[in-house]
């Protein structure tokens, strides 16, 4: 089981990119966020954020044993969900997608709190609910940035 949730925290070693592992990481949730949007069911999209948070949770709790340390930066579930929360059900074309992308990793950086505090959470619960919140911030600026200028992110 061990084997099986490194490759689930890890997204099959994407976290093992030498230089900005959360960077890659968010740029696979990008990847996972238009594979399931092109299902173009919304009960897909919002499945598939709370099977790879619940799923992160225990991956990254798992990952954080084995390799002794707090938030490892092999670990990258909590950024494939990250991406799926910060763009969820919004109407996004590829000039959003990307905005979208820059604003959580900054904001991922930055964590505003709460986000900083929910970092304190044990193990896998603290990986993904910090990037969890951040996400959400994601999420409303990006459904004012959408407001302000639907004709260049939609």
């Amino acid at each position: 089981m061990t084997r099986l949730g490194l490759i689930i925290a890890t997204c099959a070693g994407v976290g093992y990119a030498p230089v900005a592992p959360g960077t890659f990481g968010s740029a696979l949730g990008l990847l996972v966020f238009y594979a399931v949007r092109a299902t173009g069911s919304t009960s897909v999209e919002l499945a598939t954020i709370v099977i790879v948070f619940v799923v992160g949770v225990w991956s990254a709790t798992v990952a954080e044993r084995h390799l002794g340390d707090v938030d490892p930066a092999p670990v990258v579930v909590d950024e494939v969900a990250g991406m799926l929360i910060t763009l969820a059900l919004l109407p996004v074309n590829l000039t959003g997608a990307v905005v979208g992308f820059l604003i959580f990793r900054v904001l991922d950086v930055v964590k505003p709190w709460p986000s900083s505090r929910f970092e304190r959470l044990p193990h896998g619960w603290g990986i993904m609910a910090d990037d969890g919140m951040a996400a959400i911030y994601g999420q409303v600026i990006m459904r004012g940035l959408i407001a302000l200028a639907p004709g260049w992110l939609t």
